[in-house]
């Protein structure tokens, strides 16, 4: 018992979520879009990604160096 009250707030808070429109402040948007600079990387990033994931067992990439097969 006792939990009428709990449930009929929660109800209360979850309809005014879903009908509610929460109004956007676009001024802040616009300003915070317009600080990034087109094509700049995130902090931290210096372009390359590394897997962690990567197959250790991989070829390097290395096509130069193909083997010969040869036939008598």
């Amino acid at each position: 018992m006792g939990r009428g009250r709990a449930k009929a707030k929660q109800t209360k808070v979850a309809r005014e979520l879903k009908y509610s429109s929460p109004t956007m402040d676009l001024d802040a948007l616009q300003r915070e879009i317009g600080s990034h600079e087109i094509g700049s990387t995130a902090p931290g990033h210096g372009g390359e990604v590394e897997d962690d994931y990567a197959d250790p067992y991989a070829p390097d990439g290395d096509d130069d160096e193909v083997p010969q097969r040869r036939y008598r």
